[in-house]
């Protein structure tokens, strides 16, 4: 099967590269170095052809190089099953980012129109336990896989619920304020709700469908409240008579915006959060898996996949299953780990890039075999 893939990506001034540039192949990217390098750094740059803040949620002024940098930028090449697009996208110094598409300037939302990008980073081992914000984010980047639009949706509803809640913390009591608003909440409410649950049946159907050496995960989305509204019509009559409520608490009490999402280790029925450590970080494998895999049914061709040290807590046989896993999908998997020793497993499947820092600048070593020595 023929995915998505990056042919060639440079970065200038982004992050610890004051220039670096790739040309790879379809197959899997392995890249290692001592910590501090800047592996991390060249995946949070693909992760940037897709909308959003990145797979760091970094500020836009954050990303350059140096402070006194002028800015930074990415630029990629992206094989699809149908033709080659450039994409370009960056910031100038206290600008906001901008994106182009075949030298084209183009919204951060047409992106999800062209290239799908999966991620799983250290610091979401602590999905499970943690707030819901961060599961809400998790269920949102999954969703927006298969949904393009789910981005825009969601930008009209947190927009219209700003503006909402400004008029709460001012006391405004006049009806006539709260209408127009609620009526685009509850529209675009109810789409976010409905986008969410096809994506966890596409999670599931994927889960159910084929073989993994991982554990499977049963989802459903939770809210604080029983009875939580869930359609237009039960929306918007929850946000009209909870207006006096919502003003005492200066904020929305109900919405999408309140979801959660609960996921029970399958074989154990026992909560994610109630895992151990290594369930929960083989759950979150499983479950970006699973959700390349819905993708490559549907679309027809697999996602880019960002895997950040993924390899660190894995014995050699996991590490080998998530490896035929990837290579079955034939997902561009871009994964990071501190010696070419992690990814032994992979063989000449992978593509090898070593980074190292010199003088504060990151150097690039490719291999198309593993390296020796």
């Amino acid at each position: 099967m023929t995915g998505l893939s990056l042919t060639h990506l440079t970065l200038s001034h982004f992050r610890s590269h004051k220039r670096a540039a790739l040309d790879v192949d379809a197959r899997p990217v392995a890249i290692f170095g001592p910590n501090g390098a800047g592996k991390t750094n060249l995946i949070e740059a693909v992760s940037f052809l897709s909308p959003g803040r990145g797979l760091r949620r970094a500020g836009v002024a954050d990303l350059s190089r140096r402070p006194e940098a002028l800015g930074w930028k990415v630029t990629a090449d992206l094989q699809t099953p149908r033709q080659t697009h450039e994409i370009t996208t960056g910031a100038e110094a206290g600008q906001s980012r901008t994106v182009r598409i075949d030298d084209k300037a183009a919204s951060q939302a047409a992106l999800a129109h062209v290239a799908r990008v999966l991620w799983l980073i250290p610091a979401m081992d602590r999905l499970w336990i943690e707030g819901a914000e961060g599961r809400r984010r998790f269920l949102d980047r999954a969703t927006l896989s298969f949904l393009p639009r789910h981005a825009e949706v969601a930008v009209r509803y947190d927009k219209a619920m700003r503006e909402r809640n400004r008029l709460l913390k001012d006391m405004v009591r006049d009806a006539h304020w709260y209408t127009a608003l609620e009526n685009q909440m509850a529209e675009a409410g109810a789409e976010l709700i409905r986008n969410r649950n096809a994506a966890l049946q596409k999670l599931a159907a994927a889960q159910a469908a084929a073989p993994t050496a991982f554990p499977t995960a049963d989802l459903a989305i939770t809210y604080p409240d029983e009875g939580a509204p869930v359609t237009e019509e039960a929306l918007r009559t929850a946000l009209t008579d909870g207006r006096a409520r919502d003003m005492a608490a200066g904020r929305t009490l109900a919405g999408p915006h309140r979801a959660d999402l609960d996921a029970t280790f399958a074989d154990k029925g026992i909560n994610a959060r109630d895992c151990s450590t290594g369930e929960q970080k083989a759950l979150l494998i499983s479950l970006i898996l699973a959700n390349g895999r819905a993708l490559a049914a549907e679309l027809g061709a697999p996602p880019i996949l960002l895997l950040d040290e993924v390899a660190a807590h894995l014995d050699a046989t996991r590490r080998a299953a998530l490896y035929d896993e990837i290579c079955a999908l034939g997902a561009q998997a871009w994964m990071t780990g501190t010696g070419p020793e992690l990814f032994a497993e992979l063989g000449e499947r992978a593509q090898y890039v070593e980074v190292s820092d010199t003088d504060g600048t990151s150097d690039l070593v490719q291999w198309t075999k593993p390296p020796t020595g």
